[in-house]
């Protein structure tokens, strides 16, 4: 090998430029442990691809996106992302914290969503530790927000780690430390699910479990309203196991699908609990997801159409699902919600394990 190649690959390794072009200082990096394989971009530290096998040994992307970083940029779907500063959405973007009220950046109407225009979905986050393979592959990624990013007060430094855990295991760990200032923090790990494979239709046919008697009722803006109220004999009652095409059917006039936050059964302190379980019968996949957040937020992708994705592949209305542990939405302005204040020095901790399996 020549100096000059020597010298390109270190350029390529160091700075994590794809092979398929991207944005100097944003690159692909994968993990892999055996057949089960992830890939991530710093860019949004979002997940752009989780392949597992079927049960006939056939491997598959399980998860939605697209086939360059360049597409990532200008998403307006979140596809694969951690959000924040502080997930899902603040009513009229501005909360009171100490006296002092903060006017955040409305991106969606009146309202916050994810955490602005630019959230930690479109920034570019630093590659701090990467391990390919072995035992414990994973990455961490790193990202400095500063104080007054889209309207929030104080700087906090955020990580995620991505890690593949022996059998079929995807650890996500998210922390956030409020270095001077206390401030709102709650993240958000923001794939599109669809264990049939991501380009093989919508998932209205797949079986969902979710671990959670109540659900944060909402407005038609989807801004809570502040009450907690039973999923008993209504559509979203998914503690026990059923097919989403069947509930989805009974929603409310106007509802396209699936959008809104359970609250996880057993939320006593942060102790990691089952969250939900997803099963696709003509896979034999199996998801179980377990977090130590004490809210989730179902979607079902109701507003995607149209969308080009992996492959060339168009995705449409209800061509995944996204299973978000998060904080109750809105919770800065309901006194009632779990607090997501952080103070100045203190450390926000967020666990998310996602086990797959094999059902023949």
């Amino acid at each position: 090998m020549s100096k000059f190649s020597i010298l390109l690959c270190f350029i390529v390794l160091a700075f994590g430029i794809s092979a398929n072009g991207s944005e100097s200082g944003i690159g692909i990096y994968e993990i892999k442990k055996g057949d089960f394989s992830v890939k991530v971009t710093n860019y949004g530290a979002r997940i752009i691809s989780v392949i597992l096998p079927d049960k006939n040994g056939k491997l598959a992307d399980v998860v939605l996106g697209y086939d360059t970083i360049k597409e990532y940029m200008n998403d307006t779907g979140y596809f694969g992302a951690i959000v924040g500063r502080v997930a899902n959405r603040i009513g009229g973007a501005k909360f009171t914290l100490n006296g002092t009220v903060y006017k955040l950046d409305a991106n969606e109407g009146t309202n916050m969503l994810h955490g602005g225009k630019k959230g930690f979905s479109q920034v570019a986050w630093k590659v701090k530790k990467y391990k390919k393979s072995g035992p414990s592959p994973y990455i961490t990624l790193s990202y400095h927000s500063a104080d007054g990013e889209e309207g929030f007060p104080g700087d906090v430094l955020v990580s995620v780690t991505y890690a593949l855990i022996e059998p079929y295991k995807l650890s996500v760990k998210m922390k956030a430390k409020a270095l001077n200032k206390a401030t709102p923090v709650s993240l958000a790990q923001h794939s599109y699910w669809n264990l049939g494979g991501h380009n093989s239709g919508d998932i209205l046919s797949e079986e969902l479990q979710i671990f959670a008697s109540h659900i944060t009722l909402v407005d038609s803006k989807l801004i809570p309203t502040g009450k907690i109220v039973s999923v008993k004999t209504t559509p979203y009652d998914f503690l026990k196991p059923h097919v989403i095409k069947g509930p989805i059917r009974l929603l409310p006039n106007g509802s396209k699908g699936y959008d809104i936050n359970y609250a996880v059964d057993g939320n006593k302190g942060r102790q990691m609990k089952p969250v939900a379980v997803v099963y696709d019968k003509k896979s034999g996949r199996i998801m179980k997801l377990s977090a130590n957040a004490p809210g989730v937020q179902l979607y079902t992708g109701n507003y995607i159409h149209d969308v080009k994705g992996k492959n060339g592949y168009i995705y449409q209305s209800h061509a995944a699902l996204c299973l978000e542990t998060q904080g109750f939405p809105d919770s800065v302005n309901h006194p009632n919600f779990p607090s997501q204040i952080v103070a100045p020095g203190k450390t926000y901790e967020h666990s998310m394990m996602f086990t797959f399996s094999i059902k023949k």
